[in-house]
């Protein structure tokens, strides 16, 4: 089957359509609140111990149909599997970076599908093996490092892994001389890990088995069970997410306390492990700040008195006293102040204006030295690893969508010298030259002008409204989709698919105004603007009216579920990676993972107003007799994040809604979690999946 310029209609026909979908039994359960009756009648496949045996025979059944519509295109899977994967660098590794006495870096080997941890006394000479994860993963079907952290005497290497991908951790410590394990063992963290200054104590956040939140600090000292760990901090406030770090001078350990509008830093010294968390300044609610600390001062970085955040001064010893502070950078309506970074001679600002990432360098007296040029028209730019206070060079990465990604370090007590230390290397014969990113402003309904990213391969783009599309979008937490490259893009550019980023509210790609306006009760802007744009990109010739595919995951997943109920007929084929689809029913149960954190972010369902908006827009609830368009839906049995039973019952409830006969496919992974499989190459195979049920649609054989 191939699609036209003159063809009205689209069909599958590749797929294997003569197996039927697993229907899932009904059993009423009825969910009431605020007066209202919901009906929930795929309800029963929520099975907090993952032990029932009708549920996982379901969820097998729908595996087992995924996989018999999809054989028929295997071949295609794995063409483009082999392709993916034939890209990478089998010999990758980081650029070295210089802590203490070592040169540190990690670095992949052949085929493996995890990393080595190495370091050594001078750069690029003879490394030491610290952690073969390769070794670790042995015998498990998913395995994932969280926290690793060496001891300030580089003597010891802590180090945190999940086998389960339900992001809960366990921690070793190893003799980085013997190369032997501790007898100690820290289970159930969260996988965050800081060493004392006296390499005898570690501190780690504990997490809720049911909720798993991460809601006290404990101090374990080397030597002495679990058990007998101190409770260092408990948090109260079940809104709030708790984190560990270090001042960059290693002076301080820091604790944030970070809901979606408040956050709080407090601190201890890292030589005094016995000492308790002091807040440096006090929450307020609707007062975000972040430090940065330089001898006995500190940089602070705040939304107080200014939206879209200043840059302000205070003396370590009044820090709390607001009438002290002096400011250094103040806020603007235009831009976004998004990092600091102190060193010894110099301030380093990262800024966001128009979307477009921006980084200066100050001395310390604020004299602007000079601004790092970035020249794509749409890019991704940062701090990279800059693990010294005292140094005068600075590490930045780059990339865009036709640049791989890069390190560059900037001298600067020479007025930003650049030398380029490292770019990913894409196997193949890429050349960036073959393709061409753009950066447009599409007005929206409510004329808003709504970034968009995209890229296509130059000879394969007619221009003349026949290629295909594929957009994304994400829009929630204020996290902005950077244009970062991505060599598994240029299998869909390479077919002539153009690839398109919808910067939707939601996200902050335009400051903190273009997030909060598409959060809470303006949701529905995250929906308007993805559809706006799909619409305008196809007035514009990017992309033939049947040829546009939609994907998204997690937040992104609710986004597609939203916009398909909205507008069904608009995509000829969406993916919805582990889904966030049964928003009011998830955001009423605060047994379930992550739910009070977020009553800012959705809206606390149990006040009328937040549950009937919610109500409106939730994809679960809104699905409707109507076509749908053909829909691969992934999800892991384990997800810590959005739980198996909300793409699950969603599946069900299209299934018996949907008024077509495209396919709902049901790809649920049932040993991951929620960011898919793990490991280098393994990766690859769900994108390949996803690849091939979009390319199976789109008449695209090979």
């Amino acid at each position: 089957m191939s699609l036209g310029a003159g063809e009205d209609t689209l069909t599958v026909t590749q797929f294997n359509t003569q197996v039927c979908p697993p229907v899932a039994e009904k059993r009423l359960h009825v969910h009431k609140q605020h007066g209202v009756n919901r009906t929930d009648h795929y309800h029963w496949l929520r099975d907090d111990q993952r032990q029932d045996p009708q549920v996982l025979a379901h969820l097998q059944a729908e595996k087992d149909y995924c996989d018999a519509v999809m054989a028929p295109i295997e071949p295609l899977k794995q063409q483009l599997f082999t392709e993916l994967t034939s890209r990478l660098d089998k010999d990758e590794s980081s650029v070295p970076y210089y802590w203490h006495q070592h040169w540190y870096q990690q670095r992949y080997c052949a085929d493996n599908e995890y990393p080595l941890f190495e370091r050594s006394r001078q750069y690029q000479g003879e490394y030491q093996l610290m952690l073969d994860l390769n070794e670790r993963a042995k015998g498990h079907e998913f395995y994932d490092l969280g926290g690793l952290a060496v001891s300030p005497n580089e003597q010891l290497l802590a180090f945190a892994e999940d086998t389960l991908s339900r992001r809960i951790y366990r921690v070793y410590i190893k003799d980085l001389h013997s190369g032997e394990l501790f007898e100690d063992q820290l289970d159930g963290i969260d996988g965050q890990i800081v060493w004392s200054q006296d390499n005898y104590h570690l501190f780690y956040i504990a997490k809720d088995p049911q909720t798993l939140l991460g809601n006290k600090v404990y101090c374990h000292r080397l030597g002495t069970p679990q058990s007998a760990d101190r409770l260092v901090y408990q948090e109260q406030d079940d809104s709030f997410y708790l984190s560990l770090g270090k001042t960059l001078d290693e002076s301080l350990i820091t604790l944030c306390h970070e809901s979606t509008v408040t956050s709080e830093v407090s601190v201890l010294a890292a030589d005094a492990p016995t000492a308790d968390f002091k807040p440096l300044i006090p929450r307020q609610t609707g007062v975000e700040y972040a430090l940065a600390k330089h001898h006995q001062s500190y940089f602070i970085l705040t939304n107080w008195q200014a939206s879209n955040f200043q840059l302000l001064r205070a003396d370590a010893a009044n820090i709390a006293d607001r009438a002290e502070w002096q400011v250094l950078i103040p806020g603007r309506d235009d831009v976004r102040i998004e990092d600091v970074l102190a060193l010894q001679n110099h301030l380093v600002v990262q800024t966001r204006e128009q979307g477009l990432t921006h980084i200066y360098v100050y001395d310390l007296d604020m004299k602007l030295l000079f601004e790092l040029p970035f020249n794509d028209s749409a890019y991704v730019a940062g701090l990279d690893v800059n693990p010294r206070q005292d140094s005068d060079k600075l590490r930045v990465y780059y990339s865009s969508l036709t640049t791989p990604e890069s390190v560059y370090e900037y001298e600067l007590s020479h007025g930003g010298q650049a030398r380029l230390l490292k770019q990913q290397q894409v196997a193949g014969g890429f050349n960036p030259d073959d393709y061409c990113s753009e950066r447009l402003f599409i007005d929206s309904r409510d004329a808003c002008q709504i970034p968009v990213t995209l890229v296509y391969r130059r000879d394969a783009f007619q221009g003349d409204g026949n290629n295909s599309l594929y957009q994304y979008g994400y829009g929630a937490y204020g996290h902005t989709i950077e244009p970062w490259f991505d060599s598994a893009i240029l299998s869909l550019l390479d077919r002539g698919v153009v690839y398109a980023i919808a910067h939707v509210r939601g996200g902050e790609m335009l400051g903190r105004h273009w997030y909060d306006s598409g959060r809470m009760f303006n949701k529905q802007n995250s929906f308007n603007d993805f559809i706006d744009v799909s619409r305008e990109l196809i007035k514009l010739g990017y992309c033939h009216p049947q040829k546009l595919l939609a994907s998204g995951g997690s937040a992104g997943g609710l986004l597609t579920g939203s916009v398909m109920n909205q507008a069904p007929d608009l995509y000829c084929a969406v993916a919805a990676h582990v889904p966030f689809v049964d928003v009011v029913s998830t955001m009423l149960d605060e047994t379930l993972p992550l739910t009070t954190n977020e009553y800012d972010e959705w809206g606390n369902p149990n006040e009328r107003a937040s549950f009937d908006y919610m109500l409106s827009y939730s994809p679960y609830d809104q699905v409707s007799e109507q076509p749908y368009p053909p829909i691969l839906v992934t999800s892991g049995l384990h997800d810590s994040q959005v739980q198996y039973f909300e793409p699950a019952k969603w599946v069900a409830k299209l299934r018996e809604y949907s008024c077509g006969d495209q396919p709902v496919l049901f790809d649920i992974d049932l040993s991951a979690g929620h960011g898919g499989k793990s490991g280098r190459y393994k990766h690859y195979e769900d994108v390949a999946t996803e690849y091939a049920f979009m390319f199976t649609v789109l008449g695209i054989a090979s």
